[in-house]
This record gives structure tokens, sequence and C-alpha cells, in this order.
């Protein structure tokens, strides 16, 4: 082995462990080289002794119970209805192998270790608020995403943008991975599905003299970054939106307001055992109803079933 660059001695000698594991290894001090630390491009002289201290790897936990709080809006033996905050990630992945609201789900509902994605059927961009459904069976899953295929699971979003958004419209344009970015969606992509929102604009702001609008949206497809990504295509980028930016005026360096303005409002669906038609609403969370008044709007401004509903079902609570 005199000669050869350590990473290649390593990969030879522990065929079960892939190259980039083993790298990840010598860049956290778990190999030495005669009792020193050193890099994967070492070259070996011969007669060394290699020590190799295998680490547990992040994505070991990614399927763990961890106890994170959940804000449950309505369960029964079937599904689970989550007002997920924003800054939570829905499922575990590159970067993100822990903490996710997946975690949370099977620290208080163990028996979802069970299902596929612990009955996850459908997810929000880890900015994005609002309800979402899990499933509690396997027919449960089954039925919902029979549902989702179908485009019957209603989902409605609460969009603040940037510009003079007309009072209705449609966007018609497929959606995939960006070709020049792929952290990226595009609007339009030769290689993307089909894809279709609808919005209608309920109210007009301003921020330093640059217009904005709060738009209802609904989804009849359910890409990755649907809603910014055809909504950006527009010309109206989500305020607060560190990734789909294009035509955000300068105002949007001063407000205070630091991630995508999106938040999935209202969801109904049939329900997968009395087949009855349920629906649930949740007014946005805090930053979201703080940001209000900063661009001349009111709470009167948001759809009057989400404020009475929202209402009635606090009051419940806290009786």
């Amino acid at each position: 082995m005199a000669g050869e660059r350590l990473d290649k001695v390593l990969a030879g000698s522990l065929p079960d462990y892939s190259r980039n594991r083993l790298k990840t290894w010598v860049e956290a001090g778990a190999v030495m080289v005669d009792g020193k630390v050193t890099k994967a491009r070492y070259l070996l002289r011969g007669g060394e002794s290699v020590k190799v201290f295998p680490q547990e790897m992040p994505e070991q936990f990614a399927f763990s119970p961890e106890n994170i709080p959940l804000d449950v809006v309505y369960e029964d033996d079937a599904i689970l209805v989550i007002n997920k905050p924003p800054g939570l990630v829905v499922h575990p992945a590159a970067g993100n192998w822990s903490g996710t609201l997946l975690n949370g789900l099977l620290f208080r509902y163990p028996e979802l270790q069970s299902l596929p994605r612990a009955g996850i059927v459908h997810r929000l961009d880890k900015d994005t608020s609002g309800l979402m459904v899990v499933a509690r069976t396997a027919q449960a899953q089954t039925s919902l995403v029979r549902q989702l295929q179908d485009r019957s699971v209603g989902r409605r979003y609460l969009a603040w943008v940037w510009g003079e958004a007309p009072s209705q419209g449609k966007v018609l344009a497929s959606v995939g991975r960006d070709q020049r970015d792929r952290l990226k969606m595009a609007a339009g992509s030769p290689q993307g599905k089909p894809a279709a929102t609808l919005f209608r604009r309920l109210a007009k702001g301003s921020f330093n003299d640059a217009t904005l609008a709060l738009l209802e949206c609904r989804l009849e497809t359910g890409r990755t970054h649907q809603i910014r990504v055809h909504l950006e295509s527009l010309g109206y980028p989500l305020l607060g939106d560190p990734v789909y930016r294009k035509k955000t005026p300068g105002a949007a360096k001063t407000l205070p307001f630091e991630r995508q303005a999106l938040h999935a409002f209202a969801l109904s669906l049939q329900h997968p055992v009395s087949n009855e038609l349920v629906s649930w609403f949740r007014l946005p969370p805090e930053d979201l109803m703080s940001l209000l008044p900063q661009v001349d709007m009111t709470e009167s401004d948001l759809p009057q079933e989400a404020i009475v509903l929202a209402s009635i079902h606090n009051e419940r609570t806290h009786d």
C-alpha cells in the first residue's frame, strides 16, 4: 500500500462502507495513521498502523422518535390533521436527518412506525406553515393517496406577493427541476410535470411605496414549490421568499420578514372511513398576523371562514 492515498486504501480495505462515508469519518478525525489524524489524500509510506473508529451517520436517526411539540388540530383512529409551524421540516432528508415532523409523529404515535413515511401523504416546505393530513392506518393512507392523485383533496393557501396582482387568475405551467440550479424548481420545464394553480386577490397593500397583494391560492396539483414557482413566473414573488425572488422590489430589503409568506389555511377531504366531506381552517401564525398592519392590511382581509371556524375551535379548546 506504500504510495497509495489513504482514502483509496480505506475503500479497498473496507468494501462494506461507501467512499463518501469513509471520507466523512476521515474528516471527523475518526481515522488515525500511526496515532495521528490526517487527511483523506494522505500518501501512505508503508508499515503504518491505520485505525478506523466507525461513526454513526446522521441518517441512522432519520426514523427515531423525538419529543417535538405538535399542534394537532384533529385526530381519530384513521387520520390526524396537523397545523405545521414555519421552520419545521416534514420528512428527514440530507441536511435534516432529525428534528422533523416525522420524528415528532413517531414519538407521539409509535404505531405509525409500521406505515410508509409514518403515514405522511403530502408535504409543506420547511418555511411554509399550515394544515396537513397524516394517515394512521394503511387503509386511510391508501384512501388519502388516491384522493390526492384524483385531485379531490381541497388545499387552499394564503400568499402575500409583491406586485399588482389581478383580481383572479389561473396558472397552467409544468413544474420541474431547474436545469441551471438543481436546488430550485422552474415553471415551464420540458421535463416537468403538469401543474395548475388558481388564485384570487383578497386584498391590496403596500410597503415603502411598493405594491403587494394577499392572494388565496387553490392547488389542482401538488408539485414541489408549486405556488412559489407559479407566482414568481407571473412576476409576483412571495414576500420573504429566499429562493424565488425575481422582480422583488428594493423595499423588500427593509421588510422584517424572512420566510416565504405562505400559509395553508384550509384543508378538505373525504374521510377515509365515514366517507363524509370534512374541512379544517386555521389562521396564519403570529409572524404572518403581525405582518398585516405593516403592509396596510387587517385581519378582516383574511377569509371569513378561517376567522370564524378557527375562533370556534379556540373557544372549544379553552373550554
